[in-house]
């Protein structure tokens, strides 16, 4: 299997991967590592992808913990008596909820994606982890920042928090209409020139990576804390992308503590 890793986290004691579309079983249009179960692949498939990908964070499928994401801003914490919830069928895993934090080892948040950007938020201090899931519809509901808010509220100081942006439709790909762009221009207020441009068709392309990043940072975290891989979408092929095709499959930020 290919999958990316997260070389300025190297020294933490935290397993953490993003997979690609190479090593899995799938075929057509979801192949090969789709790890979704809602795109209308073989579940038999899924669940053998999702078993070679736990294997790359060193955790068996049934420690892993998904989410019937919404593209809202609902988050929930998670520990040991969670593991494998939605691991091998939608039905169990955590509902309507675009976040998951956890602060016991062992314990695999798995953040599905195909064009919106997953988050990884990581605390040395207190050893706690989050996994977070954002589009545009997470970006302007500040998903990031109720991430952020569930460490805190766990005891994470915002200024120890670090945060990496996984794989994103890029900026220059990502045009959108008008109602995100009321949407963004209320989020961001007086800022929103920073993640909104008008493209010349009447039409504006939007920066996920910039905007999930000024979410972190009104959330309290230091700029040098917050990156990105810088890896595209759309516009490549090593991971899935609804925007380029569908139907599609899905790829997944992997998160563990040790």
């Amino acid at each position: 299997m290919t999958v990316l890793t997260f070389p300025s986290l190297a020294e933490y004691p935290l397993a953490a991967v993003v997979t690609t579309r190479a090593g899995g079983v799938s075929t057509g249009p979801y192949a090969e590592l789709n790890l979704g179960l809602s795109v209308g692949d073989d579940p038999v498939a899924v669940v053998a992808n999702r078993e070679r990908a736990a294997a790359t964070i060193g955790l068996a499928l049934d420690q892993l913990v998904f989410a019937n994401q919404v593209h809202g801003r609902g988050v929930a914490v998670v520990g040991d008596a969670d593991r494998g919830r939605g691991a091998r069928r939608r039905e169990g895993a955590v509902e309507a909820v675009d976040a998951l934090v956890t602060r016991d080892p062992g314990v695999g948040l798995a953040i599905l994606a195909a064009d919106c950007a997953p988050i990884l938020l990581y605390d040395p201090v207190t050893h706690a982890a989050a996994g977070v899931h954002s589009g545009w519809r997470g970006a302007v509901a500040g998903v990031a920042a109720a991430a952020v808010e569930a460490l805190v509220v766990g005891g994470s100081c915002r200024e120890d928090i670090l945060a990496v942006h996984g794989p994103a439709v890029p900026r220059d790909r990502y045009q959108v209409g008008r109602d995100v762009a009321d949407a963004a221009a209320d989020a961001f207020g007086s800022s929103v020139g920073d993640v909104l441009q008008p493209d010349g068709t009447g039409r504006w392309t939007f920066d996920l990576w910039r905007a999930n990043e000024r979410v972190l940072l009104r959330a309290g975290l230091r700029s040098e804390r917050v990156g990105t891989v810088g890896l595209p979408t759309l516009g490549g092929t090593r991971f899935f992308s609804d925007r380029a095709e569908r139907p599609c499959g899905r790829f997944a930020l992997l998160v563990a503590l040790r």
